[in-house]
């Protein structure tokens, strides 16, 4: 049984204007992903700024998420590292938190062969007990989970089981499915590709879009599993301008400054993150206003 189905919000992570978390603020967003339909929320991931938070920070967030959640829908921590011991580490300390499962990104930067990624990903799923979705972003990681290596490990290791695929190579999201045979659960890992990935088997999104746009990244998977793949797509379509908008630079970048514009009081970045460039801030008001948003 797939850890989720539907939409999961990649959540921010809120700080306070001096750079500390925002805990009650990070309560209110949770609260309104539930309210608007969303189906499963992954905490301090990309979105959510977890490579510059401490590992304390790490895990006290996930451990609030968890409780501010209280078991109403799935909590599943980013706990990746681009160090196996790391990686290890908040795993085990996230499981301990109540967490439903695990993200766990390819080691960034050291750039592992795909020996050195069924290793690394093998270690932390026996170190824990929970099932682990494995994230693939190769463009952030420069590291790429092959098909086959993919399906090896959804094969040999039971806890195992999805992969968020944010390549954005629909091609490689093919040739998975068709070498995985159901052995392994899939999740869009971009918001312009949510229904071609539904397409082709997958189970849902883990989204930036549901941020800003809960309700309707949720309909967008629920109308495609209800049988209603016309009007999924033709709601797919119909975003792709907001979320062009939201990537128009570094994620969680313009996220960030629309959760801001739309009055959730998001708070600053943590460097290396820098505020939106002028012109950018613009197209991105201009989107969200055509949406309906401002």
């Amino acid at each position: 049984m797939a850890i989720f189905t539907g939409a999961g919000v990649a959540l921010v992570t809120p700080f306070h204007e001096d750079g500390a978390v925002n805990y009650e603020k990070l309560s209110e967003l949770i609260e309104e992903q539930i309210e608007k339909g969303t189906d499963a929320l992954i905490i301090c991931g990309t979105t959510g700024e977890a490579s510059t938070l401490s590992h304390e920070e790490h895990l006290d967030v996930i451990a609030h998420a968890v409780k501010a959640v209280n078991k109403r829908i799935p909590v599943v921590a980013g706990t990746g590292s681009n160090c196996t011991e790391t990686a290890i580490y908040l795993s085990r300390e996230a499981e301990k938190s109540g967490t439903d499962g695990l993200l766990i990104v390819t080691p960034y930067y050291n750039k592992a062969t795909q020996k050195g990624l069924i290793e690394h990903y093998t270690m932390i799923a026996e170190s824990v007990s929970l099932p682990i979705i494995m994230y693939n972003v190769p463009g952030r990681t420069g590291c790429n989970i092959l098909p086959e290596t993919a399906v090896t490990l959804a094969k040999n290791v039971k806890n195992i089981v999805g992969i968020k695929e944010a390549s954005g190579n629909i091609a490689q999201v093919a040739r998975l499915m068709a070498l995985a045979d159901g052995c392994i659960d899939l999740y869009s890992g971009n918001d312009d590709q949510i229904v071609p990935i539904l397409s082709l088997g997958g189970k849902g999104v883990i989204s930036v879009l549901s941020n800003v746009a809960p309700a309707q990244t949720h309909e967008i998977c629920a109308r495609y599993f209800a049988g209603d793949a016309d009007g999924s797509r033709k709601m797919q379509l119909e975003v792709i301008p907001l979320i062009d908008a939201l990537f128009c630079e570094v994620n969680p970048i313009p996220v960030k400054e629309a959760m801001n514009l739309m009055g959730k009081q998001a708070g600053p970045l943590r460097r290396p993150l820098s505020p939106m460039e002028p012109q950018n801030k613009e197209r991105l008001e201009k989107a969200m206003k055509a949406y309906g948003l401002l």
